[in-house]
């Protein structure tokens, strides 16, 4: 498997290029970027800025694993409001886009929510509401990656949708389409389940893995912790992705980030996966 970091892991202080060259320096086969609303790497940003960072990235010696987007918290896909859900399609198509323009073969799109806690206001969705309104986005916007070449992988993250990996399993079959597959999220699921049970489950459904480390008495966001300093089981987790045959991208999303001595977290999470990975 390829070692990767999320770009979310860095200080927000450094441009994408700063952290680009850190990921090269810390170890990592590719980095994971994100495309924002507006400023670095946006929905503003023209097709030639997208081919720089490419470029920056090969010349670096470094790797594009996936493009992730957190603007689906505020743009769902599952909006109850018929102009919100659009725009949400629309960023994943330029997502797409982009993605293709990076020579990336995945990205991380949030499905929806029915509710989120961490968000304050955020509304809620009647639960088969948000399904209908998901699948339905899905299976118009799997045509539109197959034009790209992109699959897009649905992460599992804390929206009180597709709760369990058999329905998670079963929303993506409804979709029935090669381009649209799991983004599996190991930290996220620990609160409620085990991840090795979803990667037997979910299997070759599974695009890309994120990394992350939770400690269930903590409870909450504060849960999230350092990689092997949480209750995931890794070694069940590595040897559940060796039973699938997975050989892709396991990328780390290290939130939150240290509050002094930002940029350390990347070393130590690139020391970890190696512990975790097998490697010297």
């Amino acid at each position: 498997m390829k070692k990767g970091i999320n770009i979310w892991s860095f200080p927000s202080s450094l441009k994408v290029k700063e952290a680009i060259a850190l990921a090269k320096d810390a170890g990592f086969d590719g980095i994971e970027l994100a495309l924002n609303e507006t400023g670095e790497l946006s929905l503003e940003s023209t097709a030639e800025e997208i081919k720089g960072y490419r470029q920056l990235a090969d010349e670096t010696g470094i790797a594009i694993s996936s493009l992730a987007s957190g603007l689906y918290w505020t743009y769902s896909l599952t909006s109850s409001n018929a102009q919100i859900r659009e725009k949400a399609k629309a960023i994943v198509k330029k997502q797409l886009e982009f993605a293709a323009i990076l020579g990336v073969d995945t990205i991380l799109v949030v499905p929806g929510a029915v509710g989120v806690d961490f968000i304050p206001d955020a509304e809620v969705v009647p639960y088969d509401q948000a399904y209908d309104y998901a699948l339905e986005a899905l299976k118009e916007l799997s045509v539109e990656a197959k034009t790209q070449n992109v699959s897009i992988g649905i992460e599992n993250v804390w929206n009180k949708f597709l709760l369990s990996p058999l329905e998670m399993r079963d929303f993506i079959d409804k979709i029935n389409s090669p381009f649209v597959g799991a983004y599996f999220d190991v930290g996220n699921v620990l609160y409620s389940g085990y991840p090795e049970h979803w990667i037997a489950i979910l299997n070759k459904r599974i695009k890309k893995v994120h990394f992350k480390d939770y400690r269930r008495t903590a409870g909450g966001l504060h849960g999230f912790v350092d990689l092997l300093a949480g209750d995931v089981n890794y070694p069940e987790v590595v040897k559940a992705l060796e039973a699938i045959g997975y050989d892709d991208y396991v990328i780390a999303e290290m939130i939150p980030g240290y509050t002094h001595y930002g940029e350390q977290i990347i070393f130590n999470t690139s020391g970890a996966m190696n512990a975790i990975l097998g490697r010297n």
